[in-house]
């Protein structure tokens, strides 16, 4: 590995140019898509062949407890990790000259993992790829600015502007709101730079703090690295600025909730034409078999698009977010929304992923459901033309009925991995089963008297 600073991106050599590069931080893409992995000396890693991580990294919950091995006895076997020198980038935050590497994750055999997050994208992008397809995705992300928090017992507080004044709520696009936090966004702006990545805008969402970045359109693998690094250089550049960035689905009561919608498309990986859109721009039929896989599968999708109890609290009435699974042309109340394009463009925009999704199984739960839609030729219900708000519910109201969901349907274990569903599973009812055993202050206000 001598020569590895030859396969780098060009950002990566720009950053070190001129520079020592210190360390080398070897990471992978947890469950929760959280970084795991580690650190070490450059001269070190230049030399490594084979880097190691026991595969009980992908059974550890949120909260560092560990889930039953679904396969068996939890003996930890080491993984083989393969550095992915396309995703190397810089970590412009710390002090020493720092570049970061996702690692892909093998098992001894050489086999992938079918249970780590990014082998699963690979693993629906290959899928389509099977079939001459190759999807094209977009992604917007929401999150909050807040006040620092060091004592989870006390509600989250909008951030200190520099007015002096907490950011305010309900100012959606305004650029006065943005300039209240202008350097963390300037920071935001520099760090992203320095990474080597393209930020397609930034602006004022509807909530008091909350921020939406979008990122041009792509490969899914990645963006979803894009999102994996984004995550940590947004939390770096708030750090900075004496607040926290926060990736929860619903930090604020009374405030919307953090969406990471995902816009999608389908090229043919012979001619680059959008399957959505015959020769004359009208929409194809392939384009409606991709919105009723949506519909059909994405009840099934939802524990990975909204994966804990507090993601559900985004999917409430009159706060901005989908409760429903009905499609519809520029229209925003629906969980399935076509943006305005001209034929090449034209896309199908899932509303239902929260901010707090691993990025890498949000974008491959929302690409199966398209996927399976496309193999079916199903087709949707009839467009929603008016307000979808006032449809009933369709999607699961918790974490549990989620998981359900997911674990009842053979088209989405098929498409995932049996294995993949098993241990994502696993992890979620221990996370559930531990949350259900905290009594909130809601709990002791109304029912400790008067029951």
């Amino acid at each position: 590995m001598s020569d590895w600073l030859t396969k780098i991106p060009q950002s990566a050599r720009d950053y070190i140019e001129g520079r020592r590069l210190d360390e080398v931080e070897c990471i992978v893409p947890d469950m929760a898509g959280v970084a795991r992995g580690k650190a070490m000396p450059a001269s070190k890693f230049a030399r490594q062949e084979s880097f190691y991580l026991p595969n009980s990294i992908f059974l550890q919950t949120i909260t560092g407890e560990w889930a039953d091995n679904p396969a068996g006895a939890f003996t930890e076997p080491d993984m083989i990790l393969a550095p992915d020198f396309s995703t190397v980038s810089a970590a412009p935050w710390t002090a020493d000259v720092t570049l970061q590497v996702i690692h892909d994750v093998f098992d001894q055999q050489g086999r992938p993992v079918p249970v780590a997050p990014r082998n699963v994208l690979k693993h629906i992008v290959g899928l389509y790829a099977e079939r001459g397809w190759r999807p094209i995705v977009a992604p917007e992300m929401e999150f909050f600015l807040v006040a620092r928090n060091i004592d989870p017992n006390q509600p989250i507080q909008p951030p200190m502007g520099r007015s002096g004044r907490r950011a305010a709520a309900k100012q959606a696009y305004s650029m006065s709101a943005v300039d209240e936090y202008g350097k963390v966004i300037d920071d935001i702006y520099d760090f992203a730079e320095a990474q080597g990545f393209e930020i397609d805008g930034i602006l004022q969402e509807g909530g008091a703090g909350q921020v939406e970045i979008n990122l041009a359109h792509g490969d899914p693998v990645r963006l979803a690295d894009e999102i994996f690094f984004f995550k940590r250089l947004i939390r770096e550049a708030a750090l900075r600025h004496d607040c926290f960035a926060t990736f929860m689905a619903k930090p604020i009561e009374g405030e919307p909730g953090s969406a990471m919608h995902i816009h999608h498309s389908v090229v043919d990986a012979q001619t680059g034409r959008n399957i959505f859109s015959d020769e004359k721009g009208r929409e194809t039929p392939e384009f409606l078999h991709f919105i009723a896989g949506m519909q059909n599968h994405l009840p099934a999708a939802v524990a990975l698009l909204a994966p804990y109890v507090n993601s559900y609290r985004r999917y409430v009435p009159d706060f901005a977010a989908p409760i429903n699974l009905e499609w519809g042309r520029d229209n925003r109340t629906t969980g399935l929304r076509v943006p305005i394009s001209g034929a090449d463009g034209r896309r199908v925009e899932n509303r239902l992923a929260g901010m707090d999704c691993n990025p890498y199984l949000g974008i491959a739960a929302s690409l199966a459901t398209g996927y399976l839609g496309l193999v079916q030729g199903a087709n949707p219900r009839a467009e929603c033309l008016g307000d979808a708000y006032m449809s009933d519910d369709e999607l699961p109201t918790n974490l549990g009925d989620a998981l359900d969901e997911m674990v009842a349907s053979q088209p989405m274990r098929e498409v995932l991995g049996a294995e993949f569903v098993a241990v994502y599973e696993a992890v979620k009812r221990n996370e559930y089963k531990e949350f259900l055993q905290v009594i909130s202050p809601w709990e002791r206000e109304h029912l400790l008297l008067n029951v």
